[in-house]
C-alpha cells in the first residue's frame, strides 16, 4: 500500500482517482479547499480541507499522513475566467504549486504526478498532437500549466524530484458504478451542458461556430473517459515507483468527434434531441484537437478502457438521471 496525497481530491477527476487508488490497495488522502470540490465526492480516504498555498497547513498534512507520492489536481481550470483574471490563475496554479513543490522538497517526498492539459499546445500545427509538438499556450490557464511543467523539470534537476505530467484532452463521462460524477458550477463542458439542455435543467445549448474546416463545420475534440484518466494516474504512480524516468504524456483516445457528432450520440443515448442555438465562433478555438497517445501506451502500459464515446455518454447520462448534478 502506498500513501498518496491527492490535491484537488474532492474534484471531478481527483475523486475518481481516489477511488481508483483505493481499489488498487493504496491509501488516498484528499486535500481540497472546496472552492470547486465537493465533500460528498470524498469516500475512499480522509479529507484535509485547506489550500496548497498555505505552507503551514501543507507541512501539517504531510507530517500527519507521511505520503510517499503526490497526485496534483488542485488548480483553477476555466479558460475564459483565466483571460479575465490572469492573476488569480498564476497565483493559484503557479504560486500554489510552488508552495507544494517546496513542501515536498523539504519533507523528502520524491514522486509527483501532475494534472496538465492539452491547452499547453495552443493552436496546433498538426493533428494528432504528439508530445513533441511545440507548446504555445494562448491563454493564462494553459500558460500556468506549462509553467508548472517547467518547474517540475527544474525541481528534478535541483532536488531529484521525479515527476509525470499528464496532458489531458477533453475529460468526459462519470463513474461506471454511478458513485461519483461531474458536477461543476459553472458548468462549461459540452456533454453535461447538452444533457442539461435535454432535461430542461439549463438553457438551450449554444454551438459556437458551424463554419470550421471540418466535415460538418463544427469543432472536433478528443473525449476521454474520466475513469481512463484515473487509471492513467495509477499507471504513472506504478511507473515512478519502479524508477521510471520523468516525462510528459498525452491522454486521449486518438479519435476526434465533432460537436454535432456528440449531440447526435446524446440523442441516441437519451432518445431526445438536444435543443441548440448557433452562435459565433469563440476566439482561439482551433478546428481540431485530438491526441496521439502512443507514448502513454508504450511507456506506461495505458490504453483507454472506454474508447466508445456512446458508452462515455451513457455513464454521464446515468449519473445525471440519478443525481441531477446537484449537491448530495
Amino acid at each position: 500500500m502506498t500513501r498518496v496525497l491527492v490535491t484537488g481530491g474532492a474534484g471531478y477527476i481527483g475523486s475518481q482517482t481516489c477511488k481508483a487508488l483505493a481499489l488498487a490497495g493504496h491509501q488516498p488522502i484528499a486535500l481540497d479547499n472546496l472552492v470547486h470540490g465537493h465533500p460528498w465526492a470524498v469516500r475512499w480516504g480522509p479529507l484535509e480541507v485547506g489550500d496548497i498555498a498555505d505552507r503551514a497547513f501543507l507541512d501539517a498534512v504531510i507530517e500527519r499522513h507521511r505520503p510517499e507520492a503526490v497526485i496534483h489536481f488542485a488548480a483553477y481550470a476555466y479558460v475564459g475566467e483565466s483571460i479575465q483574471e490572469p492573476g488569480r490563475y498564476y497565483r493559484n496554479n503557479v504560486a500554489g504549486t510552488l508552495s507544494l513543490l517546496e513542501a515536498l522538497r523539504d519533507h523528502g517526498v520524491r514522486h509527483i504526478i501532475f494534472s496538465s492539459t492539452c491547452a499547453t499546445y495552443g493552436i496546433p500545427d498538426r493533428t494528432p498532437i504528439t508530445e513533441e509538438h511545440p507548446q504555445r499556450p494562448i491563454n493564462p490557464y494553459g500558460a500556468s500549466k506549462l509553467m508548472v511543467e517547467r518547474m517540475l523539470a527544474d525541481f528534478e534537476t535541483a532536488h531529484d524530484l521525479r515527476w509525470i505530467a499528464l496532458r489531458y484532452f477533453n475529460a468526459a463521462g462519470a463513474d461506471p458504478d454511478g458513485e461519483i460524477g461531474e458536477s461543476h458550477d459553472p458548468e462549461t463542458h459540452l456533454i453535461p451542458l447538452a444533457m442539461q439542455a435535454v432535461r430542461g435543467m439549463g438553457p438551450v445549448l449554444k454551438v459556437f461556430g458551424n463554419d470550421y474546416p471540418t466535415p460538418d463545420g463544427s469543432c472536433i475534440r478528443d473525449y476521454i473517459h474520466v475513469s481512463d484518466l484515473a487509471d492513467a494516474h495509477l499507471k504513472s504512480l506504478d511507473y515512478l515507483r519502479h524508477d521510471g524516468a520523468s516525462g510528459a504524456f498525452n491522454l486521449g483516445t486518438g479519435q476526434g468527434a465533432s460537436v454535432f457528432e456528440v449531440l447526435e450520440r446524446i440523442r441516441q443515448v437519451t432518445g431526445r434531441p438536444v435543443p441548440i442555438e448557433l452562435a459565433e465562433r469563440r476566439p482561439g478555438d482551433p478546428p481540431m484537437l485530438y491526441a496521439d497517445a502512443e507514448k502513454a501506451r508504450r511507456t506506461l502500459g495505458w490504453t483507454p478502457r472506454y474508447p466508445d464515446l456512446s458508452e462515455t455518454i451513457e455513464h454521464a447520462w446515468r449519473w445525471l438521471e440519478s443525481n441531477g448534478y446537484t449537491e448530495q
